[in-house]
């Protein structure tokens, strides 16, 4: 009975690790972000770490990604993206829309 249980641990587990989320980084250092294009695969779903090294807030916005936040100075902020479509998702900071700003990719 043992080898059965562990077989059905290595399964269960070997199968929610494959379906892990990936994880991306975004970081904004003054007022820009980095990198300005971003690129994750198309229909899976990605966690998105925004990190903001300015000393002042930023609100990272999306319409198309759907998120509007505002990420206190030197902190972060953590979303999860549902698996999209091939295609390209801008992104800005709402408080400096003139320098930051981008794109995520999917390929």
């Amino acid at each position: 009975m043992n080898r059965f249980v562990a077989a059905v641990f290595f399964l269960v587990t070997g199968f929610a690790g494959a379906a892990a989320a990936e994880t991306y980084t975004l970081t904004i250092k003054d007022h820009k972000f980095d990198p300005a294009e971003l690129k994750i695969p198309a229909e899976k779903a990605a966690t998105l770490v925004v990190k903001n090294l300015d000393a002042t807030p930023e609100e990272f916005e999306s319409k198309p990604l759907r998120i509007e936040k505002v990420v206190p100075a030197n902190s972060e902020a953590t979303f999860q993206l549902r698996a999209l479509k091939p295609g390209s998702y801008k992104f800005f900071g709402e408080f400096h829309e003139d320098s930051a700003k981008g794109e995520v990719v999917v390929e």
